[in-house]
C-alpha cells in the first residue's frame, strides 16, 4: 500500500503501483495508454500484457499508467491525472458510473480528444461513452439523435429489458452482417473499437496485448511510420470464454455450458474424490463475475467453493458475460424436469440481478427468484477500498458501493450483505478474507438446512424484548400485540408440524409461562430462568467474551445474572424457545451514556445469544416486532468485520425479523448488520381521532350556529357560549383573536366579527376532529376490519398522484362547485367560516364515497373476504342503461355535490379497488413460515402505506429506497411550499425579518416515506437545487441564483440520525456540497446568510472557510441516538448543562465532503454554529408516530441547548411541519404538542383502544 492518499478518503490507495516505464525502449516508438476503471481486476492483466510487449515487440514500446475511478477525489491524484491524460497516446475508461467522477474524466479528457490517436470508452454514462473516436468511429450523438448502433440498443433493450452491456454484447455477435452496409474505412473503425471490446471483455494479459498491439500499429503515428515496409502483427481473434456457462476451477475443461456435462463430471468423478456424497449433500448455487475468470482474478471464487466443499456441501457456479444473471440461473439451476437443484444461492458479485450498476429490473429479478423459491443472499468484494482500507474504517462499506451493491440488491429481495473478498492494495488482485468467506459458507449453509430439514425435527427461537427496558415493557413491540401474534404462529407452526411440546394457545397462558409474573418487573428475579449457564461455560463457548471485561469486568457481572451464573431468561415448549433478549445494559450504569462512542454488550447478552446457537441449538431465530437492541451494537455501520458486535452475536444463526412495515429505515440496519430477513407487519390502520367532552359540545354549538346565525336573538347567544366553552378547552392558546370571555358581548358584534370567530374556533376543533391517530394494536395474521379498511382508504384517496394520473377525492368534488381544493385549504386555515365549512362538507362526502365503495365488497361479519369489482358486473349495464348511479357517486350527491363527474372518479375508484384488496391481502403468517421453510421471500418496499401502498400487503422482505433516487421532483415540490409556510409564519411573528440560522433534525424513516422532503428542505433554505444525472439518479446540486431566490439564503445547521446516517452518506454528502456552494458564493452578507456566519467562524476558530462551513452533524460511525432520555430515565445528570455537553459530543462528529470516509468530532463548530441559531424545526411525516409517542423527538431537539449557546441566550423558536396530510401545516412546537394530546393523550377514543390490549398498549 502506498500512502499517497490523504486522511479521511475511503479510498487511499495510489495510481503509481499501476504506473509501467518500458526498461529499455531502444530505438523503438513509444505509446503512452492511460486508463481509469471502476474495479482493479484489470490491474495484473494490464501489467502482464505491457510487460510482453516491452520484452517481445520489435515495433513498439509502452508506457503505462492506471487509476481507479474513486481516487481521482483526491487533488494530488487528479493533478496527476490530468498530466498524464495530456501526453497520452491512447485512452480507456470502463464502467464509469459515478456522476460525479464521470464529470471529472470527461473534463480532462474531452479537450484532449483531438489530440489523442485513439479514445476507447466501454460501457459507462453516456456523456463519457461519447467521448469515443477511433478513427472515422465515435459514438458523439449517443442517447441523442439517430444512430445505427443507438438505435439497435433501443430495439434490443425494449424487446427483453436487458441493459446497455447485454445490448453490447448483442451487437458484437451480429456486427458481421451489420458492417457490410457501412463505407469501408468506416467500417474498419467501428470493426476494431468491437475487437477492442471484445479483447477488453476477454480480459485475459493475451487479449490485452492483442489490443494495444492493434490500436498501436494502426493508430499511433510514430508506430505507424516505423511500421512502414514491415509486416503487421496479424490480429489474434479475441480468446472469449462463452457468454454464459458453469465454471470450476478444477474442472478439466474450463467451462461447462450445460448442466448434464457438469453434474457428469463433477457428481461422478469430483464429488466421491471430495469425499462429498451426492444423494445427501446441500446444494449451493453461486454466481460469479465474469471478468473475474477472464483476467484469471478468481481466487476469491476458489476459496469459497473449497469452503462449501470441505463442509459436504455440492457447489454450482455459474457466469453470464453480461450484467443480467436471469438466464444463467434459469438454465442452469433446475434439471431437465425443471425440478430445482439448488438449495441457497450466493450471488458474489455484489450487483443487482438483472442490470448491474446501470440500470435494474427488479421486478423480473424478483420473479426468478421467486420461481426457483430458495434463499438468496448477495455478498459483497471490496472494489472502492483495499482490504486494509475497510478494515480501518469506522463507517465500512464505502457510500458508492453500499448504494450500487447493498442497495440495489436488496430491492431484489437480496439479504446478508457479507463482504467476503477484498483486494491488494499494490497488485489490486482479489484476496479472499478467511473468516468471513467461513461465516458466508456457515450461514448459506444453515439457510439450505432450513429447506430440507423436517419440521418436526427443526428447533426456533423466538426472541422478544424489554426495549426500552423497564416494568412493562417484556414482550412490547412498535404497534404489535406481541403475545397474540405469537399465539397465531405457534398455532401455524403446529399446523405445519413444528413440534411445540405443550404451548398453550392462549395469549394469557404463554404470557404467564414466560413472565411468570405479568407486571414483568425486569429488576426482579421473576421472568422464568430458562438456562444457567456457568461462567466456565460461557468463557469455553463464546470466543470473544474477554473483550467485553474492558467495559463490564469479568463475568458473571450484575445484568442477567445470579451472581454465580448467567441466566437466560424464556422458556422451552418442544423444539421452540421463547426467550426474552437482555437490555442494552445502560440501566445499571447511566454514566455510560454520556460517551461518544457506544461501547460493547454486556455479559450477559452475549451469554443469550451463545444460549440460542450452542446450547439450545437453533436452526434459526425469530426476532418478534419493532425492535431489539442486537442491530444496534457497536460496529461499522455496513459491512461488518468480525469484530463488530452485531457480527459476533448472531453469528451464524439465520435470522427472521418481524418489523412494523412503517418503519423501513432501522429494518434496514437490521438487514444490514445483524444479516436479518424481514418479514413486514401492518401498523394498525389511522382513524380520525374525533371529539369529545368540551370539543364534542364545542362542535355541536358551531352546528345550531349555522341555523340561527341571522336570528338577532339566538345567534349572539350561541356565540357567547362558544366563546366560553373554547376558553374552558384551553382554545385560547391557539386562536391568539380569541376575544376576552369576561368583557366579550355577541351582541354588540357585527356579523363578519361573530362569523370570524366561529370560523377560526371551527378551523381549531377541524383540526382536531380529523387527525390521524392509530387505534389499538395489530395481531399477526388478523388482516384489517372493513371499518378500519376504510380508515386507512379515506387517506389514501385524499392524495393526488399526478405520476399515475389520479385525482384526489377531496379536488374531484371541489371542482364540481367550481373551486379548487388548495384554496379551500388556504381558507379553512385562515379560519374563514364559509371556507370551513366547505371544507368540512368535502370531508364527510370524500368518507361516505369511501364506505359506499368498502361496503359493496364486506361481508355479515364485517370483514372483506374479496373484492367485488364495481366495474364488471351485468347489474352494472342495466344500471347504466337506467340512468342509475354507482354507490359512491350518489353518497357524493347525498352529501350535497349534485354535479360530481362519476367519469372522472374512475381512475381514483379503480386505484381504491386495488388498495382494498391489497390492504386485506393476509400474508404476514406465510411470509414468517416461508422463511422459517428455507423459502424466497418476496421483497417489498417499507414506509407509509398511505402515501405509498406498494408498501401492502404486508407479509413481505421489506427495503428501503435506491439512495440515488432521492429528493425526487414531487418530494422538492412538497418540500418548497412547506418552506414558503416556514418563513412566511416566522415573518410574521418577527416584524418581517427573515431568520438567519434554522437548526434541522433529519431521520431516515421520514425521508424514506417521503421520499426526501426534509432533505429537499434544507437545500430549499439555502437555496440550492438537486439535479439528477442522465440516468436519473440525484448526484450534484447547483446554487439557485439570489435574484430568482426572490430571498435571502438562511444558514441551516443539520442534525441526523444515526439511522439516516447509515442510510443516506450519499445525500450527507449532497447537503454537504451544497451548503459549500453558498458559502463560496461571493455575495452581499445581508442576502447570504451562510457565507456571513462561515467567514466568522473561520476567524474565530482559525479554520478555511470551506472548514468552517460544515453543517452536517451526526453521532459517530456505529453508534446512535444523544441518549438525553435515557439519561434522564436512568436518573444519571446533575444539571441540564450536562445534558446539553452530552447532546453535543454524541451528536458533535461533523460530516465533510472533501473527506467523505470518516465523521470527524467537531464539537467546537457544532457549538460555533448553533450559536446563530434562531428557529429549530423538525418533520412530522406520518400519523403513526408523533411527537408524544417516542422521546427521539425530544432526544434530538437542540432547542435548549441553543438557548444555553446563544450570547443573548435567547431561546429559539421552536417550529414542526406536519405533513401527514394533503393540507400540509407548519406550527410551533406548543401548538403540535396542544393538538397531540387533544387528540391523543387526553381522547379516551385513543387511550380505551391502547388499553384494551393490556399493558402491552
Amino acid at each position: 500500500m502506498s500512502s499517497g492518499g490523504r486522511e479521511g478518503m475511503f479510498t487511499q490507495s495510489n495510481s503509481e503501483s499501476r504506473r509501467i516505464t518500458p526498461e529499455d525502449p531502444g530505438d523503438r516508438p513509444t505509446m503512452k495508454v492511460v486508463y481509469v476503471v471502476l474495479e482493479s481486476q484489470y490491474q495484473s492483466s494490464m501489467t502482464g500484457a505491457v510487460k510482453r510487449i516491452n520484452a517481445g515487440s520489435e515495433n513498439m514500446a509502452v508506457e503505462c499508467v492506471g487509476y481507479l475511478l474513486e481516487e481521482l477525489r483526491d487533488e494530488e491524484t487528479f493533478e496527476q491525472f490530468k498530466k498524464d491524460v495530456a501526453d497520452a497516446n491512447i485512452f480507456i475508461g470502463s464502467l464509469i458510473f459515478v456522476q460525479e467522477l464521470a464529470e471529472k474524466v470527461t473534463e480532462v479528457v474531452a479537450p484532449l480528444r483531438d489530440q489523442l490517436d485513439a479514445v476507447l470508452i466501454f460501457p459507462s454514462m453516456p456523456e463519457v461513452m461519447r467521448l469515443n473516436k477511433i478513427g472515422q468511429f465515435t459514438m458523439k450523438n449517443l442517447g441523442q439523435s439517430k444512430s445505427v448502433v443507438a438505435d439497435f440498443m433501443k430495439k434490443k433493450k425494449q424487446e427483453d429489458g436487458s441493459s446497455f452491456e447485454e445490448g453490447m454484447l448483442k451487437l458484437l455477435r451480429t456486427l458481421p452482417k451489420v458492417l457490410k452496409f457501412l463505407p469501408s474505412d468506416k467500417a474498419a473503425d467501428a470493426r476494431t473499437f468491437m475487437m477492442s471490446f471484445q479483447y477488453w471483455l476477454g480480459g485475459s494479459p493475451e487479449n490485452l496485448e492483442s489490443l494495444l498491439v492493434m490500436l498501436g500499429q494502426d493508430y499511433v503515428e510514430p508506430i505507424m511510420k516505423n511500421m512502414e515496409g514491415k509486416e503487421k502483427v496479424k490480429a489474434v481473434e479475441p480468446v472469449l470464454l462463452p457468454d454464459k456457462a458453469i465454471w470450476h476451477p478444477v474442472a478439466p475443461d474450463l467451462v461447462f455450458e450445460n448442466n448434464a456435462d457438469y453434474f457428469n463430471w463433477y457428481d461422478k468423478e469430483f464429488c466421491p474424490d471430495a469425499s462429498i456424497d451426492v444423494k445427501t449433500a446441500p446444494t449451493i448455487g453461486l454466481i460469479l463475475q465474469k471478468s473475474h475468470i477472464n483476467t484469471k482474478d478468481d481466487t476469491h471464487y476458489v476459496s469459497l467453493i473449497a469452503e462449501l466443499e470441505s463442509r459436504g456441501s455440492r457447489v454450482v457456479p455459474i457466469y453470464s458475460g453480461g450484467l443480467d444473471f436471469s438466464g444463467p440461473i434459469e438454465d442452469y439451476f433446475y434439471d431437465a424436469a425443471g425440478r430445482t437443484i439448488v438449495d441457497t444461492v450466493v450471488n458474489l458479485t455484489g450487483f443487482a440481478l438483472v442490470g448491474g450498476p446501470a440500470s435494474q429490473d427488479h421486478k423480473k429479478a424478483s420473479k426468478v427468484l421467486k420461481r426457483l423459491n430458495k434463499p438468496y443472499m448477495c455478498a459483497v468484494p471490496l472494489v472502492f477500498q483495499s482490504f486494509e482500507e475497510w478494515q480501518s474504517s469506522e463507517l465500512g462499506l464505502h457510500p458508492v458501493q453500499v448504494a450500487l451493491q447493498v442497495s440495489l440488491p436488496e430491492i431484489d429481495g437480496a439479504i446478508e450483505p457479507i463482504i467476503f473478498a477484498g483486494r491488494e492494495g499494490a497488485t489490486g488482485r482479489s484476496v479472499p478474507l478467511a473468516d468471513r468467506v467461513n461465516l458466508l459458507a456457515d450461514r448459506a449453509l444453515k439457510w439450505a438446512n432450513l429447506g430440507s430439514k423436517p419440521a418436526k425435527d427443526k428447533k426456533i427461537a423466538i426472541t422478544i424484548f424489554s426495549f426500552p427496558p423497564d416494568k412493562g415493557n417484556v414482550g412490547t413491540a412498535a404497534y404489535l400485540d406481541v403475545f397474540d401474534s405469537i399465539k397465531a404462529v405457534l398455532k401455524q407452526m403446529k399446523t405445519e408440524g413444528y413440534d411445540i411440546g405443550d404451548a398453550p394457545l392462549d395469549k394469557q397462558a404463554i404470557m404467564e409461562s414466560i413472565l411468570n409474573d405479568p407486571e414483568a418487573k425486569i429488576s426482579s428475579p421473576e421472568l422464568n430462568v430458562a438456562y444457567r449457564m456457568s461462567t466456565e461455560e460461557y468463557y469455553d463457548l463464546t470466543p470473544y467474551a474477554e473483550d467485553l471485561e474492558e467495559n463490564w469486568g469479568p463475568a458473571p457481572g450484575n445484568l442477567n445474572s445470579d451472581g454465580k451464573n448467567l441466566v437466560v431468561y424464556g422458556k422451552q415448549f418442544g423444539n421452540i424457545f421463547i426467550g426474552v433478549q437482555p437490555s442494552f445494559g445502560y440501566e445499571g450504569d447511566p454514566m455510560r451514556l454520556l460517551f461518544a462512542k457506544s461501547a460493547s454488550p454486556h455479559h450477559g447478552f452475549a451469554a443469550y445469544y451463545t444460549y440460542l446457537e450452542k446450547v439450545f441449538g437453533a436452526d434459526a431465530v425469530l426476532h418478534f416486532g419493532t425492535h431489539g437492541s442486537l442491530e444496534f451494537m457497536p460496529g461499522k455501520q455496513v459491512g461488518m468485520s468480525g469484530t463488530c458486535y452485531p457480527d459476533r452475536l448472531i453469528n451464524s444463526l439465520p435470522s427472521a425479523y418481524l418489523y412494523a412495515a412503517n418503519n423501513p429505515s432501522e429494518a434496514t440496519i437490521a438487514k444490514r448488520r445483524s444479516y436479518a430477513a424481514t418479514v413486514s407487519y401492518l401498523t394498525p390502520p389511522a382513524e380520525n381521532a374525533g371529539l369529545y367532552k368540551g370539543l364534542k359540545e364545542l362542535k355541536e354549538l358551531i352546528s345550531s350556529y349555522q341555523g340561527l346565525r341571522e336570528n338577532e336573538a339566538r345567534g349572539p347567544a350561541i356565540v357567547n357560549s362558544i366563546v366560553g366553552t373554547a376558553w374552558t378547552c384551553n382554545l385560547d392558546k391557539d386562536i391568539p383573536t380569541l376575544p376576552d370571555v369576561g368583557t366579550y358581548d355577541a351582541k354588540n358584534d357585527s356579523f363578519e366579527g361573530r362569523d370570524d370567530i366561529v370560523g377560526k374556533v371551527y378551523s381549531q376543533i377541524m383540526q382536531i376532529e380529523s387527525r390521524l391517530l392509530p387505534c389499538g394494536l395489530h395481531t399477526v395474521g388478523v388482516p384489517p376490519s372493513a371499518e378500519e379498511a376504510i380508515a386507512t382508504l379515506v387517506n389514501i384517496a385524499q392524495l393526488d398522484r399526478p405520476e399515475d394520473g389520479i385525482e384526489s377525492l377531496p379536488s374531484v368534488i371541489a371542482a364540481s362547485v367550481g373551486r379548487s381544493i388548495n384554496e379551500i385549504y388556504r381558507g379553512n386555515n385562515q379560519g374563514i367560516l364559509s371556507e370551513v365549512e366547505l371544507n368540512d362538507k368535502i370531508t364527510e362526502a370524500a368518507r361516505a364515497a369511501t364506505r359506499a365503495l368498502v361496503n359493496q365488497s364486506t361481508d355479515s361479519n364485517g370483514r372483506v373476504k374479496e373484492v367485488k369489482s364495481a366495474f364488471d358486473e351485468v347489474g352494472n349495464f342495466f344500471g347504466g342503461l337506467m340512468g342509475q348511479k354507482k354507490a359512491w357517486t350518489q353518497a357524493i350527491i347525498n352529501a350535497g355535490f349534485p354535479d360530481v363527474d362519476e367519469a372522472r372518479l374512475t381512475p381514483l375508484i379503480t386505484y381504491l379497488e386495488f388498495c382494498l384488496k391489497q390492504i386485506v391481502a393476509d400474508n404476514e403468517l406465510g411470509g414468517i413460515m416461508e422463511l422459517l421453510n428455507g423459502q424466497f421471500l418476496m421483497p417489498a418496499p417499507g414506509g407509509d402505506p398511505i402515501r405509498n401502498p406498494d408498501v401492502l400487503p404486508t407479509g413481505r422482505n421489506m427495503h428501503a429506497l435506491d439512495p440515488s433516487s432521492i429528493p425526487t421532483a414531487a418530494a422538492v415540490e412538497v418540500s418548497d411550499g412547506v418552506v414558503r409556510k416556514l418563513l412566511e409564519k416566522l415573518r410574521d411573528d418577527n416584524d418581517g425579518m427573515y431568520p438567519e440560522s434554522i437548526a434541522f433534525t433529519l431521520w431516515g424513516t421520514d425521508n424514506i416515506k417521503t421520499y426526501g422532503e426534509s432533505l429537499a428542505q434544507v437545500l430549499a433554505l439555502v437555496g440550492v437545487r438537486p439535479v439528477s444525472d442522465s440516468l436519473g439518479r440525484v448526484n450534484k446540486v447547483e446554487l439557485i441564483p439570489l435574484e430568482k431566490l426572490g430571498r435571502p439564503r438562511i444558514d441551516v445547521v443539520v442534525s441526523c440520525s444515526g439511522v439516516f446516517r447509515d442510510l443516506f452518506i450519499n445525500q450527507m454528502n449532497l447537503m454537504d456540497r451544497g451548503i459549500k456552494m453558498a458559502a463560496e458564493a461571493d455575495e452581499p452578507l445581508d442576502q447570504n446568510f451562510v457565507r456571513a456566519h462561515a467567514l466568522q467562524q473561520a476567524e474565530e476558530l482559525g479554520v478555511s472557510l470551506r472548514e468552517a462551513s460544515c453543517r452536517v452533524f451526526s453521532n459517530s460511525a456505529g453508534s446512535y441516538s444523544a441518549n438525553v432520555g435515557l439519561a434522564i430515565e436512568n436518573g444519571g445528570w446533575e444539571d441540564e448543562q450536562q445534558l446539553q455537553e452530552q447532546f453535543l459530543t454524541r451528536k458533535g462528529f461533523a460530516f465533510n465532503a472533501d473527506k467523505p470516509g470518516m465523521m470527524e468530532q467537531q464539537a467546537d463548530l457544532f457549538k460555533s454554529a448553533l450559536k446563530t441559531v434562531d428557529v429549530t424545526f423538525q418533520n412530522l411525516d406520518s400519523s403513526e408516530i408523533s411527537i408524544t409517542d417516542v422521546s427521539h423527538y425530544y432526544d434530538s431537539d437542540p432547542t435548549k441547548v441553543v438557548a444555553g449557546l446563544r450570547a443573548d441566550g435567547k431561546k429559539p423558536m421552536s417550529m414542526m411541519a406536519d405533513t401527514t396530510t394533503a393540507n400540509a401545516q407548519v406550527r410551533s412546537l406548543s401548538e403540535t404538542v396542544r393538538l397531540d394530546a387533544r387528540t391523543k393523550l387526553l381522547n379516551p377514543k385513543f387511550y380505551e383502544g391502547m388499553l384494551s390490549t393490556g399493558y402491552e398498549g
